[in-house]
């Protein structure tokens, strides 16, 4: 059955949730703070997988989807309670908010069939295009800026790139690990979509640093650019503010 998309007071609800939380101590804030979310993980590799996993132990429900179901159901069942399994139509369903993370070569492919399913939902983009993996649309993304191809490529999706440029290992291991928190730099256009992805990646053990738009600073979070590996948020603001 499609569960129904969240209506405009329950997305101001969580956009004011998540503002407030912005401004308290990520490891001070109660989990209260805001309703659980509900998540759609669109490919279960290592990053779908290691942020699941992390959601789910914060609070969250999540879905993971990829083109193995079984690969899946198995994941859902060793992360336990707050995961299941399902199809990525099933997952883009879902999810109130999805995170895509998949080979950019699937961009095109995946936006045909979960068409409008993606429309109006809030949209975490860790894809990277890589051209001796993806081929010519690598290519063409890295010319457009991988922030605006994305967006063109899910058309609708408020798309916000996040988690581009660190590895999964530390992405599974961040929000146990003690001491102060690495940045984690994202760029995007939608003021709630923003909100919720500020909100997800402190869940997943990280401070969210919004350093601009998809034109203008989303084709910088990919590896073997300036912001990416990990930095403490004032660097990331730092190293930001020398691109603009």
């Amino acid at each position: 059955m499609t569960l129904a998309k969240p209506g405009r007071r329950r997305l101001l609800q969580l956009a004011a949730a998540a503002a407030i939380a912005q401004a308290l101590p990520a490891r001070v804030i109660a989990a209260e703070a805001a309703p659980a979310l509900r998540i759609g993980i669109i490919g279960s590799g290592r990053v779908g997988s290691a942020l699941g996993t992390s959601w789910a132990k914060a609070g969250h429900t999540v879905m993971f989807s990829s083109l193995d179901i079984e690969h899946d159901r198995k994941l859902a069942a060793a992360v336990g309670a707050n995961a299941r399994a399902g199809s990525p139509r099933e997952a883009a369903a879902f999810g109130e908010v999805l995170l895509v993370s998949v080979p950019y070569g699937a961009l095109p492919q995946l936006g045909k069939d979960l068409g409008s399913l993606l429309k109006g939902k809030a949209v975490i983009d860790t894809c990277n295009p890589f051209p001796h993996r993806d081929g010519e649309i690598a290519n063409w993304a890295r010319a457009k800026g991988a922030g605006l191809a994305s967006a063109e490529l899910l058309p609708g999706a408020r798309i916000v790139r996040a988690f581009n440029a660190v590895g999964a290992a530390r992405m599974a291991e961040a929000a146990q690990r003690p001491g102060p928190r690495s940045g984690m730099p994202m760029a995007g256009d939608d003021p709630a979509a923003i909100a919720l992805a500020t909100r997800l990646v402190r869940d997943a053990g990280f401070e969210p640093v919004l350093v601009g738009t998809l034109a203008g600073m989303g084709n910088y979070l990919m590896p073997g650019t300036p912001l990416a590996g990990e930095r403490s948020a004032d660097d990331i603001r730092k190293i930001a503010a020398s691109l603009n």
